[in-house]
């Protein structure tokens, strides 16, 4: 399915082909203070099929708990986060900020990761697939 997105002031744009199977939740303490929110939702493009097709998004280096060194994609304007991938080595797929895809309504998530640290007064999602930690 090809999605296209834009941050909130128009700034920054993007279009990527997804599998809307591989739309999901995370929970992670970092996506949580990342997104001000008590979750995230990303849909998961291969670097092959993600294209910035306006601007390019400031891009912060996070370092995970496990030692993992993310880039987190921004724009500089408005601040909305646009997609995440890795910072070592070639970009091999981009997790999309869904709140930013046109197509946002389309795209249930099918998956939910990093359940461990869901905090307890999120309502449980029925449908979907839970991973305590990294999907498999």
């Amino acid at each position: 399915m090809k999605i296209t997105g834009e941050c909130h002031c128009g700034s920054i744009a993007y279009e990527a082909e997804i599998d809307p199977a591989k739309v999901g939740i995370c929970h992670c303490a970092d996506c949580q203070t990342l997104s001000a929110s008590a979750y995230r939702t990303v849909a998961i493009a291969s670097a092959e099929s993600f294209k910035l097709t306006k601007n390019k998004p400031k891009e912060y280096i996070k370092v995970a708990e496990s030692g993992n060194r993310r880039i987190q994609a921004f724009c500089p304007d408005c601040g909305s986060a646009i997609y995440a991938t890795n910072a070592d080595g070639d970009r091999q797929a981009y997790n999309i900020r869904l709140g930013t895809s046109h197509q946002r309504r389309d795209l249930t998530p099918k998956f939910e990761c990093w359940t461990q640290s869901a905090l307890p007064w999120v309502p449980e999602n029925t449908g979907t697939k839970k991973y305590y930690d990294n999907p498999q």
